[in-house]
């Protein structure tokens, strides 16, 4: 039987303390905390240990001493590697030079699994194929998160955009019977006997969705076997595509320019820390508001000649002559009125002067090349079916598309905008390849 001294010694168990995001640790100053993630940073000051751990919300640096260690606990920390999973247990200190404005003073260290010694990518200088055939590691670096937080606040922002704007968000699909911009990008596969292609867009399936519901957009990949290895081009991509009933050129131009804005100041707003970590110049970012300067194609074409380059009305133009139309203004260029003959098959000509179509493309800052491209519709039937045998396309597979100018046609427009190109933009990276998680390049499908 116990006396009143020996239960006046028996202590309780110390509950265990909860596991918390590194994001979330301002919430809990003064408490002891788990958190669990990945080594980052190891320093062995012999009587004491800093350690820094990302979990994916964020890192936070862990600092042990000796004296709040068993022996073998403090053994733990001599053989910790690069990338070992682990769980840090201490009170949270509020620290105003840490990241995140706060560190943990540590009490105790598990390890989940001690991580290989020879973590592939080191602090160090890598080539740029080294670091693509790792890019399943490459992916964990301080540059390649914050790019790809931005990208997700561009997909958060376009969405909430749109979906706050009257558009409905519909599914088109990925496989499809016929091209929707030339067959000479299209990747084929077969379809139980019957050729098919990976999708180039869905603005085809969109101009059916607005007779049910008027606005509506698309999002998803979208594939091009465009054989280019330029730094703006990749083989698989991520498009958002808007289409709105009633709507003409002038309006489509609006939309752009609320769209991209909103996007732009949303990220500055939001992500501001992953644009620091990328040293974006961000007073770039914030002169970027509507309205956005516009020119004609046959405007760009005298700003090009008077800027030396060979080009005549009637070609197309490549990066060299956006990147110079660019420098023109610090936000975004529209640049109107293509000729007919070298835009797709569904824009309408401009009544005025038909050899020219009622479509725009974007052009972003700072060489980074279109980042949109729309127009106006054709809504005529007849004119509809001419333009497709022009282009030479075959007449049975867009039966469907002619038969929507049949049963109510209006006028009606939409535009397309990448999302890589918008994220490469924005976080001032000079390649596509750093814009989505695993990117598809003509000489590039591994990992």
């Amino acid at each position: 039987m116990q006396t009143e001294e020996e239960k006046q010694e028996v202590k309780e168990p110390e509950a265990e303390a909860p596991a918390v995001y590194i994001d979330q640790l301002g919430k809990y100053d003064g408490q002891r905390v788990r958190v669990r993630g990945w080594l980052m940073h190891h320093r062995d000051q012999k009587k004491l240990q800093f350690i820094v751990l990302r979990d994916g919300t964020g890192s936070v640096q862990a600092v042990a001493f000796k004296g709040d260690f068993t022996p073998e606990k403090w053994e733990t920390f001599a053989g910790l590697t690069q990338e070992t999973s682990l769980t840090i247990t201490g009170t949270v200190r509020k620290d105003d030079r840490a990241p995140g404005g706060y560190e943990i003073s540590a009490s105790d260290i598990d390890v989940f699994q001690l991580a290989a010694s020879d973590f592939p990518i080191q602090p160090k200088e890598h080539t740029v194929g080294y670091l693509m055939e790792h890019r399943h590691l490459w992916l964990r670096s301080n540059r390649q998160r914050a790019v790809l937080r931005i990208r997700a606040e561009v997909v958060k922002a376009a969405r909430d955009y749109l979906d706050n704007n009257g558009f409905v968000l519909v599914d088109t699909p990925i496989l499809t019977p016929a091209a929707c911009e030339g067959t000479s990008t299209l990747f084929e596969t077969d379809y139980f006997g019957t050729p098919a292609y990976l999708a180039q867009s869905g603005q085809l399936y969109n101009e059916a969705d607005i007779a049910a519901f008027g606005r509506v957009y698309s999002f998803g990949p979208t594939f091009r076997a465009e054989k280019s290895k330029t730094r703006r081009h990749l083989m698989e991509f991520w498009m958002i595509e808007p289409e709105a009933a009633w709507m003409e050129l002038p309006g489509l131009l609006e939309l752009e320019e609320g769209f991209i804005t909103y996007i732009v100041q949303t990220v500055l707003e939001n992500r501001r820390a992953e644009l620091e970590v990328l040293e974006r110049d961000l007073s770039k970012l914030e002169d970027i508001k509507a309205p956005f300067p516009r020119i004609t194609y046959d405007e760009a074409v005298k700003i090009l000649q008077s800027s030396g380059l060979d080009v005549k009305w009637g070609d197309d133009f490549g990066g060299d002559e956006e990147t110079v139309l660019a420098s023109q203004s610090n936000r975004p260029l529209f640049i109107t009125n293509y000729p007919t003959e070298i835009k797709a098959f569904y824009m309408q000509p401009d009544p005025e002067r038909p050899e020219t179509v009622l479509a725009a493309d974007l052009i972003a800052p700072e060489g980074y090349g279109e980042i949109c491209g729309g127009s106006q519709r054709i809504h005529d039937p007849e004119l509809m079916a001419k333009r497709i045998e022009e282009h030479d396309l075959p007449l049975e597979a867009f039966a469907w598309y002619l038969e929507l100018r049949k049963y109510g046609s209006v006028p009606h427009s939409g535009f397309g905008m990448g999302i890589e190109r918008l994220v490469a933009w924005i976080s001032g990276v000079p390649h596509l390849r750093e814009t989505i998680p695993f990117p598809r390049m003509l000489d590039k499908i591994y990992p």
